[in-house]
């Protein structure tokens, strides 16, 4: 079964390094197994400091800012990217795109939030590039606002179906605004929920690993009532860190109509090897709020969930950037 041209599914791969976009990426996309790529400062952070093919750009640019050094680093991996992904984008819209996201500690500012998207939008001049934005308050109005000037956005850090409502609104706001063929996927994260409920479920005699996919599920439904071609979900934290689940575990279970899976390496591998390659059964939404108030009924307060991921997510992108910025001083 060809699930893109079936049911518009595409994997996107959630990594990127300059060594990996000169040999692995392109065989990926040779295979037709990958449509397209995300970033997000925790890659960057892992990418610079494993990888020595930053090292001597990082010298020549010691007289600079560490934001500055960061952003022709991080700016030079997206440019080579939206290249390679170009031709892609140009034969189908929906995918070849690769993903920027702006500072992370700007997440509670608007203005300089949309002000830096700009920049970088326009100092990469990929039409390919889609800015990435934390799903906070602050968040949705960047959002609307630079898919109203015609920029392509990556919503992130989607953690409830609030978020992902309220960034389908304000993405298609903005794309009616614009006027253009904006595009925008809307990241939403599936397996923090696992790692953090499991050992409780355990507890309660419930079974692990549901919760991600189910709240993915449902937050996928809020999405496609909006109906707008020009928005898809995309299911992002899809990685396994244990052995007691398939790789692909994130991937075969969320193989939905009009959506992206973007997960890293080896979950990637682990699909092309052993996963499933047909439609996802999807669960009914009257399922998925069946199981969400069950939770509730157990005592575990899934909006107080919502807000610590959430909280959580922040605090990573904004401790890993802080990391990238201090690494690449010498």
């Amino acid at each position: 079964m060809n699930l893109k041209q079936e049911i518009n599914f595409s994997l996107w791969c959630d990594f990127i390094q300059r060594d990996f976009l000169e040999n692995e990426f392109l065989q990926l996309l040779d295979k037709e197994l990958i449509y397209g790529a995300t970033s997000n400062p925790d890659i960057f952070k892992n990418a610079i400091s494993s990888s020595g093919a930053y090292a001597q750009q990082i010298s020549m640019l010691q007289a600079n800012s560490s934001k500055k050094i960061y952003e022709e680093l991080a700016c030079a991996d997206i440019k080579k990217a939206s290249l390679i992904l170009k031709p892609l984008n140009e034969q189908n819209s929906d995918d070849g795109f690769i993903s920027l996201e702006v500072d992370p500690t700007l997440s509670d500012d608007t203005q300089a939030t949309v002000d830096e998207g700009k920049r970088l939008f326009n100092q990469i001049k990929a039409e390919n590039l889609m800015i990435k934005i934390p799903a906070t308050k602050s968040g949705y109005e960047a959002m609307r606002q630079l898919t109203a000037y015609g920029i392509n956005v990556n919503a992130t850090l989607v953690f409830s179906p609030s978020q992902a409502i309220q960034c389908a609104k304000a993405l298609s706001d903005g794309i009616k605004q614009s006027g253009k063929d904006t595009k925008a996927v809307i990241s939403v994260f599936v397996s923090r929920f696992d790692r953090l409920l499991d050992n409780k479920l355990v507890e309660l005699g419930l079974e692990k690993y549901k919760v991600g996919i189910i709240n993915a599920t449902k937050c996928y439904y809020e999405i496609e009532k909006f109906n707008n071609k020009n928005i898809r979900t995309l299911f992002a934290s899809t990685g396994t860190k244990t052995n007691d689940i398939k790789p692909s575990y994130y991937i075969d279970n969320l193989i939905f109509p009009n959506s992206i899976n973007t997960a890293p390496l080896n979950a990637i591998k682990g699909w092309e090897n052993d996963g499933i390659c047909e439609a996802s059964n999807i669960l009914s939404e009257d399922e998925c709020d069946t199981y969400l108030t069950k939770l509730n009924k157990q005592n575990i307060n899934i909006q107080e969930i919502y807000l610590k991921l959430l909280q959580d997510g922040l605090n990573t992108f904004r401790e890993s950037f802080v990391e990238l910025l201090n690494s690449v001083k010498l």
